[in-house]
């Protein structure tokens, strides 16, 4: 029996889903950050659970050829970057061969492989950052949480990252101790500045600055933002109230101290206009590649209807738009909404309509309404669609669906749940829109047979050709 404190040897086998390495001791499965499989190891064990432990790399014995130098010197503390201890060649082969997994076992597939998009390049790709503050007043610190915990690792500079967010977060924390402004303290919920929040346009390198504050103010606001006009491209600063202890970053107040509050980028040959609650993909060079992948799996055409869930400010519907003959779009925040009317009417794009409304009560509406749309194009939060997402995906039964996700485990989940209502997987593609990061990002298209023979028949489009 494996115990705490053991020093074992040990072949890596496997990656958790966060991207740590499995071992297999005794028939337990031991998980091992910083390890890539093929190793052979000596590891110590430093927690025992019923089904499983955790241990430590303590010696690689034999090394994989996919071992690397680390290019960050905080890249084993961070809880950022997971995957520069290896090569991008593997750390894509093991992000695709996890939403492989995870269709398989969870979804019931029988996938022998799933093609990933690699992104070109892994450095400077972020186009939002969120620092999180520690310290005390005249020596306050940014930086991100260690992996699994809330103890900030203060970074100077993150290779993720464009260097003009690195230099904004330095100027607030010049600001910050200069003028002896306390950092939020999460334990004692006392302080002032919990986070600063950067969003940067790929295209118009338009800068937005957000600091999310325990409280309604800011003091010495005019000089903090003449240092922040120091940046190019700076456009905005606003404040977020969040005066609510626990882990959400953003509040519901917002406050814009100067500019016009939001920031303009293009995506897909569109302009949009984002604020900062508006949800708007990391990545930008991938998620264009993502998008046009969305489109040609739902192949639409002039006389489709389709339906965008989880729409955000509009970059997935406006996209839509360019092929069906009609978009509706469906978000739950409001400023998202009003973000995505802006960015229709931006884009001169006429054919579409957004809804301020939650994806399931929204398409329940649409349904006693009698709309059946063409295609459904969903794209939801992490955790997946809402049981009353799918029960009304099930009721409007498009020929078509698409589905963009950010966690193969909840995408596969969702998956198992619509093949129940007659949905047959017909395609799945992965992008790596965060290199060195655990995440992956994955679309697939599912078709509903009995309904698009008749679709075939009248001389609607579909991914059946």
């Amino acid at each position: 029996m494996i115990e705490k404190g053991q020093i074992l040897e040990a072949v890596v086998t496997d990656y958790t889903s966060d991207g740590r390495g499995i071992a297999k001791i005794d028939g337990q499965a031991v998980f091992l950050p910083n390890a890539i499989a093929g190793e052979r190891v000596r590891l110590r064990i430093e927690h025992v659970g019923k089904t499983w432990a955790a241990g430590k790399l303590t010696e690689i014995l034999e090394s994989s050829p996919h071992r690397v130098n680390r290019a960050c010197p905080l890249a084993k503390l961070c809880g950022g970057c997971v995957f520069q201890h290896m090569d991008y060649a593997e750390e894509c082969r093991l992000k695709a061969e996890r939403v492989r997994q995870a269709l398989n076992r969870l979804a019931g597939e029988s996938l022998e492989s799933v093609p990933l998009t690699a992104a070109r390049d892994w450095q400077g790709y972020r186009n939002k950052a969120q620092y999180q503050l520690t310290g005390r007043p005249g020596h306050a610190q940014a930086g991100f949480f260690r992996a699994g915990t809330h103890q900030v690792v203060p970074c100077a500079r993150c290779l993720l990252l464009p260097e003009e967010m690195d230099r904004v977060k330095d100027l607030v924390l010049a600001h910050m101790n200069r003028y002896q402004i306390p950092p939020y303290d999460e334990t004692a919920h006392t302080g002032l500045v919990r986070h600063i929040f950067v969003r940067k346009g790929a295209v118009s390198g338009q800068i937005l600055v957000c600091l999310v504050v325990n409280g309604h103010g800011l003091p010495k606001k005019e000089a903090l933002i003449a240092s922040l006009k120091t940046v190019p491209g700076f456009r905005s600063l606003v404040l977020s109230v969040n005066e609510k202890p626990g882990n959400t970053i953003l509040g519901e107040e917002f406050w814009t101290l100067w500019g016009p509050g939001y920031i303009e980028d293009a995506l897909c040959g569109l302009t949009f206009r984002l604020s900062a609650r508006s949800f708007y993909q990391v990545n930008h060079d991938q998620a264009q590649r993502l998008y046009q992948a969305a489109l040609d799996l739902t192949e639409l055409t002039n006389r489709d209807t389709a339906l965008d869930l989880y729409c955000g400010v509009g970059t997935i519907t406006l996209v839509l738009a360019r092929q069906a003959g009609k978009v509706l779009g469906v978000e739950v925040i409001p400023q998202a909404v009003e973000d995505a009317r802006e960015n229709a009417a931006r884009n001169g794009v006429q054919n579409v309509e957004f809804l301020c409304r939650d994806a399931g009560a929204a398409a329940q509406s649409l349904l006693e309404q009698g709309l059946r749309p063409d295609a459904i194009v969903v794209d939801p939060p992490r955790k997946g669609l809402s049981g009353e997402a799918v029960q009304a995906i099930a009721q409007l039964a498009p020929p078509r669906l698409t589905y963009i996700s950010c966690d193969p485990a909840t995408l596969a989940r969702d998956v198992a749940l619509l093949k129940t209502h007659g949905y047959r997987l017909a395609a799945a593609r992965a992008f790596d829109l965060f290199p060195r990061c655990a995440h992956v990002e994955t679309v697939v298209s599912l078709i509903k047979p009995e309904v698009l023979k008749p679709c075939l028949a009248s001389g609607a489009g579909s991914i059946l050709g």
